[in-house]
């Protein structure tokens, strides 16, 4: 029966030798051992952290992009806004421009033609006066030929001439 229950003995030095290792545990490798699990703790609360602090970085990040996106999608609008209202400014510029010189040009196309048909005009005069001389001067010189045709032209012009 001394196999299968222990003694007193044997109890008391197998709890003496478990206390000892106890201490001694405790003296040299607990500090050590909970310093490394603390270690251990610490580095993966600040790796959380971290992860967490990239995270909101990257949300951070995320929305200042699309902040500059909106401002560059908005300021490309703009510009092509400002690009179509040039452009629309150049055309109109552009026909009113040559409307003006149009209306320009008809203004000295009408100028010239007035001046043109003037000169015309006055040349016209100048050659229907010159054929009446001669007409005149034929006429009169037939009409003279004759002595009696002379006196009878002579009567009418007194005729015609009224005095006062």
């Amino acid at each position: 029966m001394d196999l299968i229950t222990p003694g007193f003995g044997l109890v008391f030095w197998t709890a003496i030798t478990f206390l000892l290792l106890l201490v001694i545990l405790k003296k040299f490798a607990w500090k050590p051992i909970l310093g490394a699990v603390s270690e251990r703790e610490d580095s993966i609360k600040n790796a959380l952290l971290e992860a967490d602090k990239a995270r909101q970085e990257m949300e951070n990040l995320k929305s200042d992009n699309e902040k500059i996106l909106k401002e560059a999608r908005a300021e490309r609008d703009a510009m092509l806004k400002d690009a179509r209202e040039i452009k629309n400014n150049m055309i109109t510029e552009a026909k009113d421009e040559a409307k003006a010189q149009a209306n320009e040009l008809m203004e000295q196309a009408k100028i010239s033609i007035e001046n043109e048909k003037s000169t015309a005009i006055a040349d016209i005069k100048k050659q229907v006066g010159s054929l009446s001389i001669d007409i005149a001067e034929k006429v009169v010189k037939e009409q003279l030929s004759n002595e009696n045709k002379q006196l009878k032209l002579v009567e009418d012009m007194l005729k015609d001439i009224k005095l006062n």
